[in-house]
């Protein structure tokens, strides 16, 4: 079997512009251009670039939620999921039928622990809604996957029982962590998971993400602007630039490999000592 858990072919994300007495289509923003990339099973490939590069779009468009949040985008190309059942789907095409065994292999950790988490919801409910939603286990054994994934993040099953405005930043993202994996994944998407935290509080987050991938086998799309946190993380880096992939490289050859302009003067934004070499 190929090691290659997902790949993108040609990915175009477009958004309209409406305007004019009668609200129009008179434009459109090409959020991401001809993306195409291998995501290999078990690794974690960093997606970089400053604000507005679309780093984020790509990741809505893997998880398939941009039709739910903007019904008017323009999606085209391919996202290919080798699922753990051994069968290929496209995710742009995928029925509603399969809608939750995708869920089930493929799950996002949220850039704002805060707004990403109900706030009238207890932490326990927050993290069994996904086993309510896409499982059929009795309610003894979504009690026990819930307390047991509490542990996993380090939190107490008491903590289950309480509001996230009763928590941390830290430990709020520690909850989303728990909710994505509740549907035991095999693909994660980290959309900016640590840029809200203090930076020893991100220290604490990625060291959890990386035991939980050793310990899970767990696949990462890590996105963020920080080329620091890509070089300690992940095993390759696609840089973005204005919707395109303008280089992908492996970690070892970020800071003298690359070949790229853009990729050189992001590196050379980051203080020498938090990069390796």
């Amino acid at each position: 079997m190929s090691d290659t858990i997902l790949k993108i072919q040609d990915l175009n994300v477009e958004f309209p512009v409406f305007g004019g007495i009668f609200q129009r289509e008179i434009s459109h923003v090409h959020a991401v251009k001809n993306v195409t990339m291998n995501i290999t099973m078990g690794k974690t490939i960093g997606v970089v670039g400053e604000s507005g590069s679309g780093k984020s779009t790509l990741g809505k468009a893997i998880i398939n939620v941009l039709r739910l949040t903007a019904p008017d985008v323009r999606v085209s190309g391919n996202i290919l999921l080798n699922s753990n059942e051994g069968k290929q789907i496209n995710v742009l095409d995928i029925e509603p039928s399969q809608i939750k065994s995708y869920r089930s292999d493929v799950q996002m950790i949220f850039q704002d622990p805060y707004s990403s988490l109900n706030p009238r919801m207890l932490v326990s409910d927050i993290i069994r809604e996904p086993l309510d939603i896409n499982t059929d286990l009795t309610t003894i054994e979504k009690n026990d996957r819930v307390d047991w994934l509490l542990h996993k993040v380090g939190l107490s099953k008491e903590q289950g029982n309480r509001y996230p405005h009763e928590f941390s930043g830290g430990q709020r993202q520690r909850i989303g962590i728990a909710r994505a994996l509740s549907l035991d994944p095999e693909v994660i998407i980290c959309d900016e998971p640590v840029s809200s935290l203090d930076v020893s509080i991100q220290a604490q987050v990625l060291e959890l993400l990386l035991s939980l991938q050793k310990e899970r086998d767990l696949t990462y799309i890590f996105i963020t602007h920080d080329i620091s946190v890509v070089e300690y993380l992940s095993n390759r880096v696609a840089v973005m630039y204005l919707g395109e992939i303008v280089e992908i490289l492996d970690t070892v050859n970020l800071v003298n490999g690359s070949k790229h302009p853009y990729t050189e003067a992001l590196v050379s934004a980051v203080p020498v000592t938090s990069l390796k070499g």
